[in-house]
Parts: C-alpha cells; sequence; structure tokens
C-alpha cells in the first residue's frame, strides 16, 4: 500500500513528507485510514536518539485514530468503517506467559513497537502514525467508542494508558490521596482518571502558576515543590505519587511526601536519574518504581472508562506541516495538553 508521513531523516534534521509503502493484507491485518494522530514526547526522544541510536528515515507517533478501510481473510472483530485506534504497540509473540496474561507491552520476545522496530513478519522498520495509512495485525488493534470525540481520543492510546495503567495496579479509588508530578500532556491526564476514580488529587509543580488550570481538571491544587514550608507540612501526606516528568530530575525530592507504604512510580523520564536517597524509603517503607504503558485489554479499558466518564484529553489541533513547530514547543515547555495532528488534509 503507497502512503505519505512525516519522517525524520536523521537526529537532528526536521521532519518532511516522505512517500513509503505498508505492507500488503495478511489474513489477521486491519489496515486503517489515519484521522487523527497525536504527539508525545517519546517522539521526540527516540527520534533525536535520547533512547539510543535510530534508524532512519522514521515516521513516529503512536497516538492513532481512524477509520478501517480494509480487513484480512480472518478478522473476526472488525468491519470496514469501523473507528478504530492503535497505541504504542503493533505486535508480540503472543505466547509467552506475559502475552496471555495481557501485558503484551512486557512480551517475553520484546514487544514490537508502533514505529522504530523490525516487522515481525515482513522485516523492515515499523513506521508509526505521522502518516496517512497503517496496517496493523487484528489483536493490537481497539475499538474507539462512540461517545468519546474521535478528535480528541488519540492521545488515550498513549497518555490515558500509561498514567491508567498504574492508577489502577496500585489500586488508586474513592479517598486515595494522589500527587501528580507535572501537568503536561500525561499529568493532566492522570489528574483526569484519578478524579473519576474518586482521589483526592493534588498536582505537585515547581510553581503554583498551574494551579487555576489544575482544578479546572478536578484537582484540589498545586503544591509547589520549591516551597519548603509547604513541602514540610505536606510530608506523609499522599499514598501514591504518579511522576510524568519527562526529564531527568531528582526525585528525592517527592519520596518524603508519601505515607507509609507509599508509593512513587515514574512514568516519564526513561534514563538517567539522580541517585536515590534510601532514608525515605527505609523508614517508612516507602517504594519506588516504574511502569510501562499498558496492554491491549487495558487500553480497551481506559478508551472505555474515558467514554463512561466523558474524559477527554485537552487537545491543540493542528496540521501535519505545523509538527516540527509542536515539536519546537515541546522541547522548550511542558504544555498542559496534547498536540494532536489533523491527517485528514494529508493527502498520498
Amino acid at each position: 500500500m503507497k502512503t505519505i508521513g512525516y519522517a525524520a531523516k536523521s537526529a537532528t534534521e526536521n521532519l518532511e513528507p516522505y512517500h513509503f509503502e505498508r505492507r500488503e493484507l495478511l489474513d489477521n491485518d486491519v489496515a486503517i485510514e489515519i484521522l487523527y494522530s497525536g504527539i508525545c514526547h517519546s517522539d521526540l526522544h527516540t527520534v533525536k536518539g535520547d533512547w539510543g541510536p535510530q534508524t532512519y528515515p522514521l515516521i513516529p507517533g503512536h497516538e492513532i485514530v481512524g477509520v478501517v478501510t480494509a480487513v484480512g481473510a480472518k478478522v473476526e472483530k472488525y468491519n470496514v468503517g469501523d473507528k478504530v485506534g492503535v497505541g504504542c504497540m503493533v505486535d508480540s509473540c503472543q505466547e509467552c506467559d506475559q502475552c496471555h496474561n495481557h501485558e503484551e507491552q512486557f512480551c517475553r520476545s520484546g514487544m514490537t513497537a508502533t514505529y522504530g522496530s523490525e516487522d515481525k513478519h515482513l522485516g523492515g522498520l515499523t513506521q508509526g502514525g505521522y502518516s496517512k495509512n497503517i496496517v496493523v495485525r487484528e489483536e493490537f488493534v481497539v475499538r474507539v467508542p462512540e461517545a468519546l470525540d474521535i478528535s480528541k481520543a488519540a492521545p488515550i492510546l498513549c497518555a490515558g494508558i500509561t498514567t491508567y495503567s498504574p492508577l489502577r495496579k496500585w489500586n488508586v479509588g474513592k479517598g486515595t490521596r494522589v500527587g501528580v508530578i507535572g501537568l503536561g500532556g500525561l499529568g493532566h491526564m492522570a489528574v483526569k482518571l484519578a478524579v473519576a476514580m474518586g482521589a483526592d488529587v493534588t498536582v505537585i509543580s515547581r510553581s503554583k502558576s498551574k494551579e487555576e488550570a489544575a482544578k479546572a481538571i478536578g484537582a484540589k491544587g498545586v503544591l509547589s515543590s520549591t516551597d519548603q514550608d509547604a513541602m514540610s507540612k505536606a510530608s506523609g501526606s499522599f499514598d501514591f505519587i504518579l511522576d510524568t516528568v519527562p526529564v531527568k530530575h531528582d526525585f528525592n525530592t517527592y519520596t518524603p511526601l508519601l505515607d507509609i507504604d507509599g508509593s512513587l512510580v515514574l512514568v516519564g523520564q526513561i534514563g538517567p536519574m539522580a541517585e536515590p536517597m534510601t532514608a525515605p524509603l527505609v523508614m517508612g517503607r516507602r517504594r519506588i518504581a516504574g511502569s510501562l504503558i499498558g496492554g491491549i485489554k487495558e487500553t480497551q479499558e481506559v478508551l472505555d472508562f474515558c467514554a463512561e466518564h466523558n474524559i477527554h484529553p485537552e487537545c491543540e489541533m493542528i496540521k501535519p506541516d505545523e509538527i516540527n513547530s509542536a515539536w519546537d514547543k515541546l522541547l522548550s515547555s511542558n504544555p498542559p495538553d496534547r498536540f494532536v495532528i489533523d491527517m485528514s488534509t494529508l493527502s498520498v
């Protein structure tokens, strides 16, 4: 299938239009016309080589929403015209214990990422959602509920599941005292989801400049991490803290905020961090953990949860030729919304 996307030719060049071919449909494949594609901070990290050398040209994008245009002979769940989504992975072994446990992101053989991975079927490099079309095996396609605004649903496929999964895993619910570090693309979704679960949510930020925005989406307020008095008074006041900061930082600032048996879970930065101070961990049986997206079953669950609770990401719609300027904004700040590319304006 001939199509077009926006690709990086190297770690330092801007993304440019790039004509390429998707594989022809296999028996269990679904062909999708991409209508909207979200921009994730990990797109920048990957393309720029922050997480290791890449093969170029590379088309990023793993927050994908579109419509089914064709299905393989053995596809059972989807039909032409269905509204569907694709998240951070497009394949796995489907045979190991983790795959059988609906945790394909931890596949023992390694998941196939939506972009930058080897295609398990035909070889070559997987290319992502900054494109007009994509072909994905049926098991890695999810259904977009009718109650969701399709133009705002794409970020749920990464920002949504990345924050929903640890909230569920650590049993966040009514009355849980939750802190969310950062109010960017991940953080604002974490706030909305935790509030819908019944938690008491506070945003933790370097300043209180985002307090109005935090309260508007359900948070109680903002705790300034640079206000030493406020931080001291908040010691031991959280059961669970979700750290969404996407760059290297000192998480030792936040561990004293946890109550006994509290957990701080990292979902933003992948890479070096400050050396941990063990005293707050040992003295309060506190823990630091990490979490990676979620499985396909759980990804469908978060879409359904968002539909049930009328949760949509805060989105700024852009055209494909505005991708590079959006990346520049992400590099210079952590905006409290998610850029979404309207792919309907891109012609093959």
